[in-house]
């Protein structure tokens, strides 16, 4: 917490250094994640097991397998999440907030970062990806988005509910298995050291930083961009909610558009046009994914498109509250974020020619909608 509360003040004091008044705004969110999944996992193997031992079981393990399958998507997907508010302590995380560009202007712009950091994992290792993308690149080429892992963490508890239900030992005895490996693997994440964070997500926040200073020397009219860096997001969604209770009230949604930056340290940059663990929930307002199409093709910008992400970012709760939504992202020649949650997440790593097409893109949207009237 204390890092992330430092790392917040320096951002807010880089802004305002670069021309734009910024604030750190306390917010207070679930802690989750790797404890909230790893204790739901636990639940599932604890309940196939005794499904195992006593066939008289099987319909309560049943039903606790099943409950916890839908807890897991629940709190995955930015839910109710239901459980994670009855187990998970309330903690508090700082986001930074500035705004600059035209102060009177009926339209905004945010621009979303994050400036928290992930634990690492040993489920973060890319070499299956590699190999498959080395082995299939045919296969690879043809898929546009990315692989679902969360899926087999939700195929453990399915497997236990289904297996108790019809009394299928050898399917529960899979889901029981896959169950124990969620708990160990995330139990791993949850004793693991958080990563340097260069590309997920300080890449973004560069790109905030120079924003401000582009605005500063070179004013745009008609248009309020408003930088935003927010905390707890690898929590999967967590300083986001307290943006959203603090400035979605005067945020117009025929009048504000969201780009979110994520993870740009890779060589090849993308436009994500939806994400979702469980469900794929393309961003609201294509429309707006266009625009950005069309102004990075004139900025000579080569940007892939047509990307979907079965991980979840900051982006879908402005997008489900009915704003225009982009993300900004990047990957490797595996369709993969380079360095994704390891230790090797460091400067010396990040593809600085990546980062400076994003800023590129970003800062020749911010003038299209700040001069296009009809937009």
């Amino acid at each position: 917490e204390r890092g992330e509360r430092e790392a917040a003040e320096w951002i807010a004091r880089r802004l305002q250094a670069g021309g734009c008044p910024a604030v750190v705004e306390e917010e207070e969110f679930l802690d989750g994640y790797a404890q909230v999944i790893g204790r739901l996992a636990g639940v599932s193997a604890a309940a196939g097991t005794t499904a195992l031992l006593s066939a008289r079981a099987r319909r309560l393990a049943s039903a606790a397998a099943a409950a916890v399958t839908l807890a897991v998507a629940d709190d995955i997907s930015n839910g109710p999440r239901v459980f994670r508010r009855a187990t998970a302590p309330r903690k508090t995380t700082w986001n930074v907030v500035g705004s600059c560009g035209d102060e009177a202007a009926h339209r905004t712009l945010v621009l979303l970062a994050h400036h928290d950091a992930a634990p690492t994992g040993k489920i973060f290792d890319e070499r299956l990806q590699v190999w498959f993308g080395q082995r299939f690149p045919g296969l690879l080429e043809r898929i546009d988005t990315s692989l679902p892992l969360w899926w087999a963490m939700l195929g453990g508890p399915a497997l236990v509910a289904i297996g108790a239900a019809r009394g299928r030992r050898g399917m529960l005895g899979s889901g029981v298995a896959a169950s124990a490996l969620g708990v160990a693997a995330f139990r791993d994440i949850a004793r693991s050291p958080i990563v340097p964070g260069a590309s997920d997500n300080l890449t973004a926040v560069a790109i905030l930083v120079a924003i401000a200073e582009r605005l500063a020397a070179e004013p745009i009219e008609g248009l309020r961009v408003v930088l935003a860096s927010c905390g707890a997001e690898e929590v999967v969604q967590g300083g986001i909610y307290g943006f959203a209770r603090r400035h979605f009230p005067e945020l117009d949604r025929e009048r504000t558009w969201f780009l979110n930056l994520e993870t740009l340290g890779s060589p090849k940059l993308i436009l994500l046009e939806g994400e979702g663990p469980v469900v794929m929930e393309d961003y609201h307002d294509r429309d707006f994914r266009d625009l950005i199409g069309r102004v990075a093709e004139r900025a000579g910008v080569p940007m892939r498109r047509g990307m979907r992400a079965r991980n979840s970012t900051d982006a879908v709760i402005p997008s489900r509250a009915g704003y225009p939504t982009a993300t900004l992202a990047s990957m490797d020649r595996y369709k993969a974020l380079s360095h994704y949650h390891q230790m090797t997440d460091t400067p010396e790593n990040v593809h600085y020619r990546t980062v400076r097409q994003a800023l590129v893109v970003t800062e020749a949207l911010a003038r299209e909608l700040a001069v296009n009237p009809w937009i």
